[in-house]
């Protein structure tokens, strides 16, 4: 399975509508990352509402995709973060400390254009 991701003017969406297994994390880490390189992406908004739980690889693949991201060039935003998913990142010492957040994707962009001062 693979996460569909969407291309917005100079931007990459990613809203993910299913629970993640390693497999697809890493495809998605891939596809990601190739994605930014090949369009020039300045910025990319991941969208996690659907997201209720996540494991120590999973939190761990998350982390890397946005400091792999931000090394290629490109400010990550995180949105509609669940409680238990932030409860669970904070528990395994996963901090993301420069990762702006927003509650739903709409606010996501917004958040994404006053992070790359556009």
């Amino acid at each position: 399975m693979r996460i569909p991701i969407l291309k917005l003017h100079n931007y990459l969406l990613i809203s993910i509508q299913t629970e993640i297994d390693d497999q697809t994390a890493i495809q998605f880490q891939e596809d990601l990352l190739d994605k930014i390189h090949k369009s020039g992406a300045s910025g990319v908004v991941i969208d996690l509402t659907s997201v209720e739980i996540i494991d120590s690889f999973i939190a761990k693949v998350l982390g890397d995709v946005v400091s792999m991201s931000d090394l290629m060039g490109a400010k990550v935003v995180l949105t509609g973060i669940q409680p238990a998913v932030a409860m669970t990142l904070i528990d395994l010492g996963i901090h993301l400390k420069n990762v702006p957040t927003a509650l739903d994707l709409e606010q996501g962009l917004i958040k994404l254009q006053q992070e790359l001062g556009v």
